[in-house]
């Protein structure tokens, strides 16, 4: 069985480039790399939809696992309080 060839960031980040910087054929950078042109063609898609993602600071990201754990400290919370209403209810402490 042939497994599937694995590329580093570093290598897809290269192809991508050659890609974007247009002086080869899609064709020729494939085969300079040793890649499908399929592969190069996607590379380079994905280069171009996130290019506007390098320049963001980290703060984005950050904020946006901040918010997941906050939600799910949220959640947790909310479980506690239910345990202890029904622990209150069967103790007989409720009122």
């Amino acid at each position: 069985m042939k497994s599937r060839k694995q590329y580093t960031a570093r290598q897809k980040a290269t192809v991508a480039l050659a890609a974007v910087k247009g002086q080869q054929t899609t064709n020729e950078i494939a085969s300079e790399f040793g890649v499908h042109p399929t592969q190069v063609t996607q590379w380079k898609k994905h280069l171009l939809d996130q290019a506007d993602q390098i320049f963001v600071p980290d703060r984005g990201r950050q904020a946006a696992e901040d918010e997941a754990f906050i939600a799910q400290l949220y959640q947790e919370i909310g479980q506690l309080k239910y345990e202890l209403d029904w622990l209150k209810k069967k103790s007989g402490l409720a009122r």
